[in-house]
């Protein structure tokens, strides 16, 4: 009896815990701000709760086949992308590495209105910009990233979305990791990929990992198929690794993907 009293006692402190804080095992910023590199423009975007945010910009050579806005996922910071902005530039693509609130020395911390803010923020930077066509933007996510580009291309539709190892909401992520918890009733932040989804007309590619140990594959394979999405599967690929951050398959695979989509010769 007691036993049973002390692992009950021991399960609702874990419980409270969770709930205290759950945006702290959410989000792993890195909040140094790194130094930006000759190829990069630095760019402040302004949030509509006051926040002016640092973020990167890399322009294409020539006139760019798209510019694509990165909705980073929850960890590292903005150079961690660099990789994969300079491999679309390098295709011919313009890239807005969005840093979110809390992380890359930006003020503020960050939930899903906050970081939906600061994507808002960039669409609008974007909008005003002479030297990127707004029926060219396109929106790629990474992981937590996906959902909130999602959310994006409701309230301004992109010429086409990727979302790498999407998830149909927080909750199916949590209660694979987290199966001893009320993951349903705790969790404030719950990121609606799925639900984002059906109200957005532009064609989407998911492109995943079938190793991920991180957002199971299946998960995103069924936000691929409730999204009538193009699915691009790389065997082998845990959530971390190179292939999915800047690999050539994973690269040529977006560049492939929304050249179709803005109706650019796939010859050019």
């Amino acid at each position: 009896m007691r036993v049973g009293v002390g692992l009950l006692v021991v399960w609702l402190l874990v419980v409270v815990l969770a709930a205290v804080f759950q945006r702290q095992l959410i989000h792993l910023p890195d909040t140094s701000a790194p130094s930006p590199p000759p190829d990069v423009e630095v760019v402040e975007l302004r949030t509509d709760d006051g926040l002016t945010l640092v973020s990167w910009f890399l322009a294409a050579e020539a006139e760019p086949v798209s510019t694509v806005l990165v909705a980073p996922g929850n960890a590292g910071n903005r150079e961690l992308r660099l990789p994969l902005a300079r491999g679309l530039v390098a295709r011919g693509h313009a890239v807005l590495l969005l840093e979110h609130r809390g992380y890359g020395g930006n003020p503020g911390s960050p939930s899903e209105a906050g970081l939906h803010a600061d994507a808002a923020a960039a669409r609008a930077h974007l909008d005003a910009r002479p030297d990127v066509d707004p029926d060219r933007i396109v929106y790629l996510g990474e992981s937590l990233g996906s959902a909130v580009a999602a959310g994006l291309s409701v309230e301004a539709p992109a010429a086409a979305v990727v979302l790498r190892s999407p998830f149909p909401s927080l909750v199916e992520v949590g209660r694979h990791h987290y199966r001893f918890l009320p993951v349903g009733t705790l969790l404030r932040d719950r990121y609606p990929t799925a639900e984002h989804l059906a109200a957005v007309d532009a064609p989407v590619l998911v492109i995943a990992g079938d190793a991920d140990s991180i957002v199971p594959f299946d998960l995103s394979r069924e936000v691929a198929d409730g999204a009538d999405a193009q699915l691009e599967v790389v065997r082998g690929a845990d959530h971390n690794d190179r292939a999915l951050l800047d690999g050539d398959r994973y690269l040529d695979a977006v560049d492939d993907f929304v050249r179709r989509a803005v109706g650019e010769d796939l010859t050019n």
